[in-house]
């Protein structure tokens, strides 16, 4: 039922995560499945048919018996009773509802009779007066009826799993799109508190668990309630008293099916524990092999690991305990259910052919014993899959709780499109903030005319990479405002204002697509001689051709086997293709090399030239060909102008330089005559 143990041993391993809105996320599931529900009522109505011919098959059985191997009044019937003691007084009483001459009483009978005598086939008499060949030829007639039965059942079985499989995968495809759409949509200060790792589960963990609980547990449990009931009903139907006894070990099978699930969950919430320590003491030993080695640590790092994997060992044989458990206990009440059906049904037999007064025959008790079998599978089945549905529940809930997230940065009520920007930045008494109360600038106010290149230098903290982010609202001021060309940026659509501002961070990213795709990625109409032309602007042409495939070679994941400088040259690149009239360099030249530099520094005074530029500087070249130099210390400016008049003042710029500036350059300078890589700038963290 569960693909064997390994299966169940999967299902039982999954943490019940219980929903705390169900009603209001079944209301949000039925609305997604709204386009789909002629799939849902095909499936609900194939759920029906399945079943009842599974419930069928018992009952076809019993008649098999008492219309051809023993009906009552026949020869093999009165042997064994007229062999018993005291049993001759009275025969096991018939439950052939296939005899000539009876009325088929409710639907199952009529569509069997209907089947059965397809073709004018004859009935078996009363009296079990039968030829043995008559009783071959109905006995033939009747299997291949039940045989029907279980074709109808199992093709019936794979078209609801289809039927269900193919609305979920149609849901689930727009769910993770609205899910996707939200994510793009969201500030940046939502990034800042949620974790990846968390966001990208709603889309791959969450969905995976909604999938397997429509397309699989779903139907299992729904097919699971509806075959107990039913069966239950027939079972009181036929024999009240027989029906009684049977389920006397159901309450046993419940508790024991629900005991050994939850020991088996805490179990293995017990071993995704000890997995989590033997990858983080994996980890640590791999990333610090050279400090192992250095310190002569390996056999300790050794046998700390076995000790953790020795948990480990221990958490899953437990856990595999309880589920190899599960599946024997059930099987063991099952049979001694079957065994108390058969020997009490044997008794009434052998007595008078009556139980508590109702009549039983032999076809009746292989009927039951038949039920008996049927009703057990249900219930380990709902137990086990019933998690699952918890979760898928719990997982709808995380992610239309991402869907309903609204982004803090939206545009205003008649947002206007902003008109091509000449490239004046005003900052006028901004003030900005990521939390409340705690400003992180602070009355900055400063102008930029057009084609100005802006320095901005700072230590750790300072506010720096928070002013370039304001500027394509990536965030919103507390206080003050930011105009462009004097309108409020919060006046103009997003995608008006983004469109013409380039940027080029720190942290350089590249998709796992070409070369040629990567730099047209602000632009996607451009020319691959457009795209050629960019790359040669930024003197990134010249590796690029050196390349297995050229343009056309497919990048690694964030452009792994391409040195940092590389990278960031393609990121300039990109940004030359966009062609923005604001142009954004988070430390754009800070991980590349001197001779690197200088061709970078060619390439931006071109890409530069009528441009409005903001520059977060941290190699002195940079900072002597700006137009205006603003010096942040704890949120505010400090000191304004130029590289040589703020060195003049001796002030703060004064200090920070000799620290953070003078001693790389000397170091640069002294280390270009030998051939050697030049030292960098030390790097100013980006807050």
């Amino acid at each position: 039922m569960f693909g064997g143990q390994d299966g169940l041993r999967r299902m039982m391993s999954q943490e019940a995560i219980k929903p705390r809105r169900v009603g209001d996320t079944l209301a949000r599931f039925a609305a997604y499945f709204k386009p789909y529900w002629p799939a849902l009522l095909v499936a609900g109505v194939l759920v029906v048919i399945s079943t009842w011919s599974q419930v069928i098959v018992p009952e076809l059985t019993g008649q098999v018996v008492d219309c051809y191997l023993a009906p009552s009044g026949s020869a093999t019937v009165n042997q064994v009773s007229s062999a018993l003691p005291a049993a001759g007084q009275a025969q096991p009483a018939s439950n052939c509802w296939l005899q000539a001459g009876r009325t088929p009483q409710g639907f199952t009978q009529r569509v069997v009779t209907a089947l059965f005598t397809l073709g004018n086939f004859p009935q078996p008499e009363p009296g079990g007066s039968l030829s043995a060949q008559a009783r071959l030829a109905g006995l033939g007639r009747l299997i291949l009826v039940i045989i029907i039965f279980f074709a109808i059942g199992s093709v019936l079985t794979g078209l609801t799993f289809f039927s269900m499989s193919w609305a979920g995968q149609h849901v689930l495809k727009a769910l993770r799109l609205d899910v996707f759409r939200r994510l793009h949509s969201l500030s940046l200060d939502y990034y800042a508190e949620h974790e990846a790792g968390d966001l990208m589960s709603r889309i791959t963990n969450d969905a995976e668990t909604i999938q397997q609980a429509i397309s699989f547990a779903l139907i299992n449990v729904l097919s699971g309630i509806l075959l107990l009931f039913w069966i239950a009903y027939n079972m009181l139907n036929l024999s009240l008293s027989l029906a009684l006894i049977s389920l006397v070990v159901v309450p046993a099978m419940a508790v024991a099916t629900l005991w050994f699930s939850a020991q088996a969950r805490k179990a293995f919430r017990r071993t995704r524990e000890q997995m989590g320590s033997v990858n983080a003491e994996l980890q640590e030993s791999i990333a610090a092999v050279r400090e192992v080695q250095a310190f002569n640590r390996a056999e300790e790092n050794i046998e700390n690991f076995r000790l953790v994997n020795a948990a480990n060992r221990d958490a899953n044989v437990r856990a595999v305990a309880f589920t190899a458990a599960l599946a024997p206990t059930l099987e063991a009440l099952g049979y001694l259910a079957l065994a108390i059906v058969a020997c009490v049904g044997g008794l009434a037999l052998l007595g008078q052919g009556a139980l508590l007064g109702a009549g039983v025959s032999i076809g009746t008790v292989i009927t039951f014993l038949g039920y008996v079998q049927r009703f057990n599978q249900p219930i380990q089945q709902i137990a086990v899959l019933w998690t699952n549905i918890q979760s898928a529940i719990a997982g709808g809930e995380r992610m239309f709780n991402l869907i309903d997230e609204q982004p803090s940065i939206v545009e205003k009520p008649g947002a206007q499109e902003m008109p091509p920007i000449r490239g004046e930045v005003v900052f006028e008494n901004v003030c900005a903030s990521y939390k409340p109360g705690q400003p992180v600038l602070q009355n900055v106010s400063f102008r930029a005319q057009p084609g100005q290149t802006i320095a901005i230098v700072g230590p750790t903290g300072a506010g720096k990479t928070t002013i370039i982010n304001l500027i394509p609202r990536f965030y919103d001021v507390c206080d003050g405002r930011v105009t462009i060309d004097g309108i409020d940026v919060r006046d103009v659509t997003l995608d008006s204002l983004r469109s013409q501002i380039g940027i080029v961070l720190q942290d350089t990213f590249l998709f796992s697509a070409s070369v040629l795709e990567n730099i047209r990625f602000g632009r996607p109409d451009a020319t691959d001689e457009e795209v050629l032309a960019a790359a040669k602007l930024a003197h990134v042409d010249s590796f690029i051709e050196r390349l297995p495939d050229g343009y056309h070679t497919i990048l690694g994941e964030r452009g792994s086997g391409l040195s940092q400088g590389q990278r960031q040259l393609i990121a300039i690149a990109r940004a030359a293709l966009a062609n923005p009239r604001i142009l954004i360099l988070d430390e754009a030249t800070s991980s590349v090399d001197t001779r690197t530099e200088r061709l970078i520094q060619k390439a931006l005074e071109k890409l530069l030239a009528g441009r409005t530029s903001f520059v977060i500087a941290h190699r002195l070249s940079t900072i002597r060909n700006a137009d205006l130099l603003l010096v942040l210390d704890q949120g505010q400016i400090v000191e304004r102008g130029r590289h040589d008049e703020l060195l003049a003042k001796k002030g703060f710029y004064y200090h920070l330089y000799q620290s953070q500036f003078w001693m790389p350059e000397l170091t640069a300078a002294t280390t270009d005559g030998d051939g050697r890589k030049p030292g960098g700038l030390a790097s100013v963290a980006a807050d």
